[in-house]
């Protein structure tokens, strides 16, 4: 049952008692937590992030919530996929490109080279954030699931993802 009367309280149980931390924050008292982590690609491909994102979770001290991932880029994508066979990435990079191909004549912007509009395109129709379940102090995500940041340009770039952690402790 959730509540919204008085001060936003997430979960019925956390409104029984009156219990304060010695910080003075109250239990059931949203904890919000913000982050940032950078990522050196080494060009197109994908690079694993879901031990970073653990890592920011379990430090959080958050046992129920959301953890919400925002790339601070346009020519770069989050996205979750299989973790297990490196061949599931491979293919969905040759159907990235089928989709989008570099040096494509429709597209006129490409001040950065033939791969600038085709990874652009790409970042629109994958996306660039991503909101996990955060369950008994971990990530929600099963088994065959990685986080991935997937680099759509042929060179190196420096990525910035925002990490923003919301839940109850």
């Amino acid at each position: 049952m959730l509540w919204s009367i008085g001060r936003r309280r997430l979960s019925s149980a956390l409104h029984r008692g009156n219990y304060r931390f010695k910080s003075g924050r109250a239990l059931g008292d949203p904890v919000w937590r913000q982050a940032e982590i950078e990522v050196a690609t080494r060009g197109r491909g994908y690079h694993e992030l879901t031990a970073e994102v653990e890592a920011q979770v379990g430090g959080s001290g958050i046992r129920t919530g959301i953890c919400h991932l925002f790339l601070r880029h346009t020519s770069a994508s989050l996205c979750i996929t299989e973790n297990a066979d490196p061949e599931v990435r491979r293919d969905l990079e040759r159907f990235a490109q089928r989709l989008a191909p570099d040096g494509d004549p429709l597209f006129l912007h490409d001040a950065e080279g033939p791969d600038d509009m085709p990874a652009h395109v790409r970042s629109l129709i994958i996306g660039h954030e991503l909101t996990l379940p955060i369950r008994e102090r971990a990530l929600g995500v099963g088994t065959w699931q990685g986080i991935y940041l997937w680099e759509h340009r042929n060179g190196a770039m420096r990525r910035n993802i925002i990490v923003t952690l919301t839940g109850e402790a």
